[in-house]
Order: structure tokens, then C-alpha cells, then sequence
């Protein structure tokens, strides 16, 4: 049976690859719903070529602008706005499939409700996790949801993994001794502290394998992104961040690695284009065409390993040690790296500014037990207003 899929964030780079996927099997899947923040141009060619059932802009004037287009198009696609639009098509009954593809802290409510309306969430917003990950594992598993990563690296270790009987089974009782995050390193893998201090933001944004929004482009150059995927990946296998490694890997052609206690390492390889985890987690358990070219390894010839630099990286071990704090921790550290990151871009701090400004933000704040989601919503909104004060003393 054809499933209905809503795209979350479909005007982004991920809904984008999520759309070419769908093209290949037209049989297989119908799409319910669009969403986008503000990009009405986007979303409205997206709804001449797709015509869902609904589009959702998060802005009202965008969501008012679409509708006057929709309607002079003659289309009858139904236009909803604003969060309420989000969770309304995320957890909608048609809708059999959810791609989560928002970036940042506002994914994590509309995934939530996609979660607790028992769909199969493609998780590719590890923030999500980060934030609430024990309150999201327990809305999957209450209520019979499916969650597949979208993440090459957490795809990656999905498909390397032995199948678990259960939800939250322990991987070490299948033999499971280590995950191996790889991470390219990024645009400034050789550079020095000195030089990272006068990278502009269109450097950090060029990244050298991977085409990517602008906020997890720089989160990639800093290495905060590794950093908060290995938090995910505690969450996702159930493993301790001491049984998370990171191993830089520049040529981006191993996605991801799963050492068992015989000695023996799994890798899923393949060429750096997100369609090949989207079309994974689509198709699953089956494997399909996803548009990716098939790898060469004549023309790859060899594969590097380095250690990653936490000197010129802290970024990566300040992940670490929220998700080993627990409890508050790591979604203070998001909420920072956010607008950090946004002050980068902006030109109002340098680079080497945004992992003093997550290092400060987590040191004076009182790590609570992170057990409601209104708790959660309520340190990341006080953590923001903080961050932004500090960042104005710049």
C-alpha cells in the first residue's frame, strides 16, 4: 500500500533530497503535507508540482501570501500556520510517514507529536534528541512509533547494527563493543587556532564534502555537530558516551562503524549525498533506488583516520560532557550553540567566540532532571535570553 508522507521542512536541503527519493517510487508513496518557515516562493512551486493536502508556513504573513498564490493557481491545497500547523499535520491520521526535517530546537515539538501519534518519525533532527531524549525514546516506544535515523552517521550505525528483539535492549547483549562516529573534519580540519580566529562565516559554510544548510554547516566546521550526534547516538543504540568514538575520516566515505567484541568493524559506505539514508529509511526494511551514483573505489584509491583535535574543537568535548552531566545539560548546550552560531553568522562574534559562549552558558547553569517538556522548553528559552546578553558584551 502507497504511504502518505509529511515533509517538515521541505524547502530545506533535506526536503529537498526527501522529494527527489519520492520521485523514484510513485507508487510506493503520496505526499500529504509540506511545511516551511517563511520561504513562500519555494513552497509554492513545491505545491504546483506536488499538491499535497496541506502546505504549513510557521509564519502567518507567509502562510497569507501562499494562500492568495494557491488561489489564483486555482489549487486546492488547504494552508495551515504557524507550531499548531506543524504538530497538526505531523500527528494527522493520513499521515502514515513524517520527515523531520526542521532545523534546530523548533523541530522538537512537531516531532514530538509526530512521535506520540505513533507514525514512523525520519529523525533528521538530532536536535530533538539532544533536547528531550529520554521524554522522545518513551513517546516512541509507548506509543508503537517507528524512528529511523536520517543522520548518515546514525543511518550508517543503524544498518551495521544486529536487530534488536526489543526497544532500548541493551546492543552490548548482541555483541556490540563500540560505535565509531566518523566526521569529516570540516572545512578547517588544518587549520590553527590563530587562523580560526578570522574565519568568516561563508568559509565556515563551505563545506568540503556535503551540501548543508548554513547552521549545521558551521555546527560541522566547529565540530559541535559531531558533538551532538554523539549525544543522539546514546539516545538512538542505547549506549554510554564512553562506547561512542569519534574518528575523523575527511574523505566522508564510511559513514559510520559498529565494533563488535569478536574484533570485527562494520562500516556502511557509499557516496556523500543524503538520499541514499533517506531513501534507507523510506523504503525499510526493503532497499530501493535512492538516485545516488554507485561508488567508485578506483577513484576513492585510499581512506585517512585521524584523531579529532579538542584543543582547536573543544566544541566536541563540551557535547561530551553534557550528555555525561545528563539531566538539563545537553539542551542548555544547544540552546546556546544556537545563538551562538546565529551572533557567527551575523558577524557579531568570531568563530572561536561560539565554544567560550556554550562553555560559559553551562557553567552557570543548574542542571535540573530533565523530566517534562514544558521544563525543557523553559531552560532553553532562559538559556537563549542569557546567551544573548552575554554575546552583546562581545
Amino acid at each position: 500500500m502507497s504511504k502518505a508522507v509529511t515533509i517538515l521542512g521541505s524547502t530545506g536541503t533535506i526536503g529537498y533530497s526527501t522529494l527527489k527519493v519520492l520521485s523514484l517510487h510513485p507508487d510506493k508513496f503520496s505526499l500529504f503535507a509540506l511545511t516551511a518557515h517563511s520561504n513562500c516562493k519555494q513552497m509554492f512551486e513545491q505545491c504546483v508540482a506536488w499538491q499535497p493536502e496541506y502546505a504549513v508556513m510557521v509564519e502567518e504573513k507567509a502562510a497569507d501570501a501562499l494562500e492568495l498564490k494557491m488561489k489564483k493557481a486555482g489549487l486546492k491545497v488547504k494552508i495551515v500556520w504557524g507550531l499548531v500547523g506543524l504538530e497538526f499535520v505531523a500527528s494527522h491520521p493520513n499521515t502514515d510517514y513524517v520527515m523531520a526535517g526542521i532545523v534546530g530546537a523548533a523541530g522538537l515539538l512537531p516531532n514530538l507529536a509526530a512521535a506520540q501519534a505513533g507514525k514512523r518519525v525520519m529523525l533528521a533532527n538530532k536536535e530533538s534528541l539532544v533536547m528531550s531524549g529520554q521524554l522522545f525514546m518513551n513517546a516512541v516506544e509507548e506509543n508503537g512509533a517507528e524512528l529511523l535515523p536520517i543522520d548518515s552517521e546514525h543511518n550508517a550505525i543503524f544498518q551495521c547494527l544486529p536487530s534488536l528483539e526489543k526497544k532500548n535492549e541493551d546492543c552490548g547483549t548482541k555483541g556490540v563493543k563500540k560505535i565509531i562516529l566518523t566526521a569529516s573534519g570540516g572545512p578547517f580540519r588544518e587549520k590553527t587556532l590563530k587562523q580560526l580566529e578570522k574565519v568568516t562565516p561563508n568559509e565556515a559554510c563551505a563545506h568540503p564534502n556535503w551540501v548543508m544548510g548554513k547552521k549545521i554547516s558551521v555546527d560541522s566546521a566547529s565540530m559541535m555537530n559531531k558533538g551532538l550526534e554523539v549525544i543522539e547516538a546514546c539516545w538512538l543504540f542505547n549506549v554510554k558516551c564512553s562506547d561512542v568514538q569519534v574518528v575523523i575520516h575527511p574523505e566522508s566515505i564510511i559513514h559510520s562503524m559498529v565494533e563488535y567484541t569478536d574484533g570485527s568493524i562494520i562500516s556502511q559506505m557509499g557516496n556523500p549525498d543524503m538520499r541514499t539514508p533517506i531513501a534507507y529509511s523510506l523504503l525499510w526494511p526493503d532497499r530501493g533506488e535512492s538516485g545516488v551514483s554507485s561508488l567508485d573505489l578506483f577513484s576513492v584509491k585510499q581512506l585517512n583516520f585521524e584523531e579529532p583535535d579538542l584543543l582547536r574543537f573543544p566544541c566536541l568535548k563540551l557535547a561530551q560532557d553534557a550528555i555525561r552531566v545528563g539531566g538539563t545539560a545537553p539542551a542548555v548546550l544547544n540552546a546556546a550553540n544556537e545563538v551562538a552560531v546565529s551572533a557567527f553568522l551575523n558577524a557579531q562574534i568570531k568563530f572561536t567566540d561560539i565554544p567560550h559562549v556554550v562553555e560559559t552558558a553551562l557553567s552557570i547553569h543548574s542542571v535540573k532532571e530533565a523530566n517534562t517538556i514544558d521544563l525543557i522548553l523553559s531552560v532553553d528559552q532562559e538559556t537563549r535570553q542569557e546567551v544573548s546578553r552575554k554575546i552583546k558584551t562581545i
